[in-house]
């Protein structure tokens, strides 16, 4: 699990090597002036010491983070920010706390029904736990690529891309790539939270960014989905045209303006729906003699 360090400021070992490597050129040049041995052990060891500070020195940036190892072993993760001293015995991994984007390839996948179709996301992820980023999976960052693009092929597979109409008046509330809008949207980042979770890495937001039929149909679905249009609004306009002729009779019937037999009323009722329901105009044809000529 991870474990945060609290390591000591940086200013501090930064000052104290300077003043170090300053002892050094001092008990040297002092060397030199008088011969003396002492002196020379006192700069190595000034010398030693300094570098021990000054390659102890981090620089740590906002969002990022620095993952600790002791000769194999994790120590910890450092996320304070600015100039920090760690031991420079420590082995430094660095994994950045931002959040990235990732945009997943075009993938062609056959939907619930078989039909194969083109999908892609963008993913919005952040490393939550460094110690799972760095030592749970190997390169996490090719590891969310992966699994992002697996999540996005499951999801395709497992809803149709859109909603035939015996399915729609069976199932209404069922689920559909091209209309599930945000459930989708909600499932996918469902999903992928669960497969990144051993790499710790949480998921803030996917969306499905491209949605289509494959080339080699997408003609064929166009005409399904312009016939299916067709025949919604010829069934809305049959249920107007119904809906006037029946008006018209029952003015007809109670301002007692005309009386029809059932065969009249038949013949009325077939010509108002060619008027009503036909695609163009109608050419009228007058009847010069009399209701029943």
């Amino acid at each position: 699990m991870e474990k945060t360090l609290k390591p000591m400021s940086g200013y501090f070992a930064l000052i104290l090597g300077i003043v170090l490597l300053a002892l050094a050129v001092f008990f040297m040049v002092t060397q030199g002036k008088e011969g003396n041995g002492t002196y020379v052990f006192l700069a190595v060891v000034s010398f030693l010491f300094a570098i021990f500070f000054l390659k102890g020195i981090v620089v740590v940036s906002p969002n990022h983070s620095r993952v600790l190892t002791f000769f194999g072993k994790y120590v910890g993760t450092v996320k304070e920010n600015g100039l920090l001293f760690i031991n420079p015995f420590f082995t430094r991994l660095k994994i950045s706390l931002r959040a990235e984007n990732l945009e997943s390839a075009k993938l062609k996948v056959n939907d619930k029904l078989g039909n194969p179709i083109e999908i892609a996301a963008v993913i919005v992820w952040q490393v939550k736990d460094t110690y799972k980023a760095a030592f749970e999976v190997e390169a996490y960052m090719q590891y969310v690529k992966v699994q992002s693009e697996a999540s996005v092929r499951h999801l395709a597979m497992i809803y149709p891309y859109d909603s035939m109409e015996a399915d729609h008046e069976t199932k209404p509330d069922s689920i559909t790539l091209r209309e599930g809008g945000e459930k989708v949207n909600v499932m996918l980042e469902s999903e992928l939270n669960d497969r990144l979770a051993p790499s710790g890495i949480h998921v803030l937001e996917a969306r499905i960014s491209h949605l289509a039929y494959a080339p080699e149909i997408a003609g064929a679905m166009l005409q399904r989905q312009q016939a299916t249009a067709i025949v919604a609004a010829r069934a809305k306009i049959v249920e107007g045209a119904v809906g006037m002729v029946e008006m018209a009779l029952d003015m007809l019937s109670s301002k007692e303006i005309v009386h029809l037999d059932e065969e009249k009323k038949a013949a009325m009722v077939s010509n108002l729906l060619v008027v009503l329901c036909g695609e163009k105009a109608a050419t009228p044809v007058l009847n010069a003699g009399t209701l029943y000529q």
